[in-house]
């Protein structure tokens, strides 16, 4: 293969709306695999939602909404995948269903078709083998809100062949992206640096060094940060950090990767971050207060 050129994404959720947008929008013609109807329409549905929001700001034309939405389509049946050249996985972080996933597209698709794997945490080489070709499989990630964030993690495994990491770089960059490089250890490079910085705001907060609302300033106008730790936390959702941190302790048995107990105790009591209008801020007024934890 000299190119990707048709692509699929399984899983139109938040990250795979986001990663066929990208692809679309670059020119390839591109699949997105949901179990049913509905979630493929709600997967188009979002797309069609940031063009708009796109439009609104100008960072969008018409005409270009119009060339990503035509270059898209949404199946329910993986047989559909077949003929694409890269197929990328943005399921649950659920290493069983992942694999089952890779094995079933082995049987369907062409022999020298690449897999990719959009985890944030687990090892790319634990679906390697089921994948039925561990030289053409690694990690492709992108970061949230994908049409937005310029970066992607390209993950090596000690099975893949250069080509296909020759390809896949290529592929980034041809979306606008810019590529970095990782080698496959549970993390990558992002998660490996970021998950102990945001589980260490939490233990400072459990052991009363400052406020929540001090510490993010002090991160913000101390270190530069975009956003405070906490912030950030409720933008990512706290059960996607307790289960990236979950899997990441269990890989290196560090306990700068366990997740502390407040941030087990939010999960369960169901306050997640923006996405459940309350985690460590409350997105009940504006600006969001703090959250009362009883600390």
């Amino acid at each position: 293969m000299k190119k990707i050129s048709k692509v699929g994404v399984l899983g139109g959720g938040l990250m795979g709306s986001g990663i066929a947008q990208v692809s679309a929008a670059a020119g390839f013609p591109t699949i997105v695999r949901e179990v049913s109807e509905a979630l493929c329409l709600k997967s188009r549905q979002a797309i069609e939602k940031t063009l708009a929001k796109g439009i609104e700001r100008g960072k969008v034309t018409e005409a270009e909404r119009d060339a990503t939405l035509a270059k898209l389509r949404f199946v329910t049946e993986l047989k559909e995948l077949a003929d694409s050249d890269l197929l990328i996985e943005a399921v649950v972080e659920d290493l069983d269903v992942k694999n089952s996933l890779f094995s079933q597209l082995d049987k369907i698709t062409r022999p020298d078709a690449i897999f990719a794997s959009n985890t944030s945490s687990l090892t790319i080489i634990a679906m390697a083998t089921a994948s039925g070709r561990p030289d053409r499989m690694l990690g492709i990630h992108f970061f949230n809100p994908v049409p937005l964030m310029k970066l992607v993690e390209v993950v090596r495994t000690i099975t893949t062949s250069e080509e296909t990491e020759r390809l896949a770089l290529d592929f980034v960059r041809a979306l606008g992206k810019e590529p970095i490089r990782a080698k496959d250890s549970s993390g990558f490079v992002v998660n490996l640096l970021l998950i102990p910085y945001m589980i260490d705001a939490i233990k400072a907060l459990e052991s009363n060094v400052a406020s929540v609302e001090d510490i993010d300033k002090g991160m913000q106008l101390g270190a530069g940060h975009p956003m405070g730790p906490f912030t950030l936390l409720d933008f990512v959702g706290l059960d996607t950090v307790y289960k990236i941190a979950e899997i990441m302790f269990t890989e290196y048995r560090e306990s700068r990767y366990a997740p502390p107990p407040l941030l087990k105790r939010m999960v369960l009591a169901g306050m997640l971050g923006r996405k459940s209008g309350k985690g460590f801020y409350d997105y009940s007024s504006t600006p969001p207060l703090p959250s009362k934890l009883g600390l």
